[in-house]
């Protein structure tokens, strides 16, 4: 058998290559991205970077711990408290001290560009000394009106346009903005932007303290704050990196890589699979009128099932080897792309981990055997005296374990469908659940390809095989009957426009939500916002805002409360500091019970994804600098998107800057004079004013720059692949049908004529791919329609017309290239030597 199984691989060789391309390329795929994905595990290990050359550093605990049933959970606090004045006092008697100020800073050169300019941290300059910070050029600031500032190696000549001494910058601070002279540049660092001032200006600008270097014993100094009261850590050795500025930003900027990775991964994974698995069962029932030969000529089933084994190991073997090499030579590339774009971190590399090699290995060898699994068993089962006939034609007919397995995915999909809007309507809206819902919509469709494939094709074709010709009509015929052949290059643009169209539709569509929720609950005209995550706008400008007449402000805060629910989950919901009077003038919150007027220092307003969420209940929540306090519900907001988070009064966020002001023009008031007014305030002091639209359309943009990222690499490697598989799965099917050709030559039809044809039926396939394809993401987008609907959202759903008509028209083309090349090629013998030959 092994001869003969030899034998038959050199007879059909284009239809192993075609397998050993899809099977290689599949694995290449599931190791590349394997690959990437392991190297987000771990983050390279930093030790202290700001306070390196600190022996002690000591501040207050920016870290909330709970002890629980199961352990004890922690969470990051928004607003750390200050190293309190008496623990300063007591420090300093054990050696020389050197109090740290932390605040947002911005600065930009005079006469610049108007804007916020680039965001900063200022310090004062007598902490220096224990940071990286050295003076690469000019001297210490002397006067209030001089800054040293860090500045990047490559920014210290001129001619870069960056920052040097002697220049003129306009400098934002809690305090306003005034312009300064820069007497004194630093080397820059990459985990922050510094701009130092004198000890007592940083002191008047900040007056908390927010780190102290201390100079003793890091015993004696442990003993001193043991004294004082808990919440104060003492830190040396590697432990000082917890006083950097975002400790964490290494294993967080991993955490969403390793997300993204993840679903390219899953999605990679699972169209390897699905494309590997068609084609070699399509590979197998190609062969289906030689296998019937060979049970004429006394072959047992168990024989027609060995060679058909036999013949895939030795395919996928070497395909699997070929296509871990495969892999190991694209992650690099890969992952270089991601630094490039910005995905991944400028440190992120490809590890030396050998398990993802195994796993496509193992995996690629798996799904070929599973791909001739089901046809070889029916090729086997094959009678001798029906082989011919039943080789000859497709009779469109499927067993009862593909009916079921059909039957239970469809049942899956569209159950995990209903039963998500019954219960939790805003898990549609999470990336795991649009992300996999669609496969198993996908292979359930493809499954069912040998039923819907004929009523398919001649919906497709009721217009061309009405029209002058036979063109049209052999196209409806040939795609009609060759039902496998039909659903094999079918499968491909199924799963291309299926997957497409799900998750840009559904991306699209919750930006468009998101969108819509924000601009339906912002009354305000105006919108001014801080730069960054941890920004403040300036004291002067909040000042005149509230002073403008006939001006509605609402000056907030960023803050957050953490809950423990259940008793062992600790979870922790961001949150706004507002006055609810002055939120009221400028806000429409949707509200499900309670009132948000009712707000005061007893009290919180929740949305509905919280445990505790009865209006007049009392819960227990951490503020966000560490303080256990029990408040009062007043209000339960909807959940909708998931932005509608939690408020409470400034008296609950302390230490908390506003960073954000709303500004509503009042009924009747001049908005021209509010409008002049306010765009006056925030030129004295630098800050950006927007209006309600200007704000919407850069806080929710419909669609970002890392969002269009992210869906490139989930979708660009999986659709290459289809198009690739696409391609390869068409020249299989077409040089198996030279005997077809010749005998269309022979009975008169031209060249091209033929070629027509041949091209009309890819046209063909793909219409019914794009068709199936369509099917499950119309469902998929449907139930997204569903659940905003539920989550009280009203908005549209966006289709990505233009996309998806764009790899229609790629597979199209590709679809007919790859059909005409090979045929044209058989073409070019005479027909009478292709005539008869073995289909």
């Amino acid at each position: 058998m092994l001869r003969l199984t030899l034998q038959g691989m050199r007879a059909r060789w284009v239809t192993f290559t075609g397998s050993f391309v899809a099977l290689a390329l599949g694995v290449g795929l599931i190791a590349a991205t394997g690959l990437a994905l392991a190297a987000t595990f771990q983050a390279p290990h930093r030790g202290p970077e700001r306070f390196a050359a600190a022996p002690v550093v000591v501040r207050a605990t920016d870290t909330l711990r709970v002890s629980t049933p199961i352990g004890e959970r922690t969470q990051r606090l928004a607003d750390p408290r200050a190293v309190p004045a008496e623990v300063a006092a007591e420090l300093a008697r054990l050696g020389s001290t050197v109090e740290d100020r932390t605040f947002p800073v911005s600065y930009a050169s005079v006469g610049g560009e108007d804007g916020e300019g680039a965001a900063a941290a200022g310090h004062p300059w007598s902490v220096a000394a224990a940071t990286p910070y050295r003076l690469t050029d000019g001297r210490a600031r002397r006067t209030p009106g001089e800054v040293v500032v860090a500045v990047a190696a490559r920014e210290r000549d001129r001619s870069g346009g960056g920052m040097a001494v002697g220049d003129r910058v306009r400098v934002v601070t809690p305090a306003g903005a005034d312009s300064r002279t820069v007497v004194g540049t630093v080397a820059a660092t990459d985990f922050e932007t510094a701009v130092f001032f004198t000890d007592s200006e940083a002191a008047q600008l900040s007056p908390r303290i927010d780190a102290l270097v201390v100079h003793a014993d890091a015993t004696a100094v442990r003993n001193a704050v043991r004294g004082t009261g808990s919440g104060i850590d003492v830190l040396t050795g590697d432990e000082r990196r917890r006083a950097d500025p975002d400790p964490d930003r290494d294993s967080e900027a991993l955490v969403a890589v390793n997300a993204l990775l993840g679903t390219a991964a899953g999605i990679t994974c699972f169209v390897s699979v699905f494309v590997v698995a068609s084609t070699f069962a399509f590979a197998v029932a190609q062969r289906r009128r030689e296998f019937g030969l060979l049970r004429t000529a006394g072959a047992t089933a168990r024989q027609i099932r060995r060679t058909v084994f036999a013949e895939a190991v030795l395919v996928a073997v070497p395909a699997s080897a070929a296509g871990c090499l495969l892999g190991a030579v694209g992650a690099p590339p890969l992952a270089a792309w991601m630094v490039d774009s910005g995905v991944a971190p400028s440190w992120f590399a490809i590890g030396d981990q050998t398990w993802p090699l195994h796993t496509a290995f193992w995996t690629g060898l798996c799904v070929a055997m599973a791909g001739v699994l089901t046809s070889s068993w029916r090729a086997g089962r094959i009678k001798p005296t029906e082989a011919l006939r039943e080789a000859a034609l497709d009779n469109g007919t499927m067993p009862p374990s593909r009916w079921l397995l059909g039957a239970l995915l469809l049942l899956a999909g569209l159950g995990l469908l209903v039963w998500s809007l019954a219960t939790d309507p805003g898990e549609a809206l999470k990336r795991k659940t649009y992300v996999t819902r669609p496969m198993l919509l996908i292979v359930g469709f493809a499954l069912y390809a040998p039923v819907l494939v004929p009523p398919l094709v001649r919906l497709v074709t009721w217009l061309p095989a009405r029209l002058p010709g036979a063109t049209g009509l052999l196209a409806r015929e040939n795609a009609a009957t060759g039902v496998r052949r039909t659903a094999a290059v079918a499968a491909p643009v199924l799963i291309t426009v299926a997957l497409a169209a799900s998750l840009l539709g559904t991306t699209a569509t919750i930006n468009e939500a998101k969108a819509t929720e924000a601009a339906t609950q912002t009354a305000a005209d105006y919108v001014v916002a801080a730069p960054g995550e941890k920004g403040a706008l300036p004291a002067p400008f909040v000042t005149r805002a509230r002073s403008i007449p006939g001006a509605a402000v609402s000056a907030s805060r960023s803050t957050a409360v953490t809950v423990l629910e259940e008793g062992v989950a600790l979870v922790r919901s961001e949150a706004r500091a507002v006055d609810p009077a002055a939120l009221a003038a400028v806000s429409r919150l949707p509200v499900a019970s309670g009132r948000v007027a009712d707000l005061d220092d007893g009290g919180i307003v929740v949305n509905e994804e919280w445990l505790t969420r009865t209006v007049g209940q009392r819960v227990r929540v951490w503020l966000g600098d560490g303080r256990r306090v029990t408040l009062r519900i007043v209000a339960v907001l909807r959940t909708g998107t998931g932005g509608n988070g939690v408020y409470v009064t400034p008296r609950n966020a302390p230490g908390a800057p506003v960073d954000r002001v709303d500004v509503a023009v009042r009924d009747g008031a001049d908005a021209t004079a509010v409008d002049a007014a306010l765009r006056d305030a925030g030129a004295a002091t630098r800050t950006t004013v927007l209006t309600k639209d200007e704000w919407l359309a850069r806080s929710h943009p419909r669609s970002s720059e890392s969002t269009r990222l992210g869906l490139l690499l989930i979708l660009g490697i999986a659709l290459l692949y289809t198009g690739i598989a696409l391609a390869n799965t068409l020249v299989m099917a077409t040089s198996d049908r030279v005997g077809d050709l010749a005998v269309l030559r022979l009975t008169g039809a031209t060249k091209p004529q033929v070629l027509r044809l041949v091209a009309a039926e890819a046209l063909v396939v793909v219409a019914v791919g794009s068709l199936l394809g369509a099917a499950v993401a119309g469902l998929n987008l449907l139930g997204l329609r569903g659940a905003l609907a539920l989550l009280s959202v009203r908005s549209p759903l966006v289709v990505p017309w233009g996309d998806l008509g764009a790899m229609v028209a790629a597979s199209a083309v590709l679809a007919v290239v790859a059909a005409v090349v090979p045929a044209l090629t058989a073409l070019r013998t005479r027909p009478v030597e292709h005539a008869g030959t073995r289909e």
